[in-house]
């Protein structure tokens, strides 16, 4: 995946953070959608990585979640690393 954009590095950090959150609040795609404003389809999609969200999204996300979901900087500086 070397040759690959940062935003696919993003996105596969990005769906991890959210599986992660979401095990560790023990909340499912249903549950999740309702709470967030989010469409279940769409954060199916999401954890597939099949696309990336937008600000509104993201921010509806994390509100529900309630933790940070966007990946930091180190998901592209590390990527050599992986």
């Amino acid at each position: 995946m070397e040759d690959a954009p940062v935003s696919a590095y993003y996105g596969q950090a990005f769906a991890r953070n959210l599986a992660q959150a979401m095990a560790t609040a023990e909340i499912g795609l249903r549950a999740l959608g309702d709470r967030a404003g989010v469409s279940h389809a769409t954060i199916s999609r999401l954890l597939r990585g099949m696309v990336l969200p937008d600000m509104g999204t993201l921010a509806r996300l994390e509100a529900a979640i309630g933790t940070g979901l966007w990946p930091d900087l180190t998901v592209w500086t590390d990527r050599d690393c992986g």
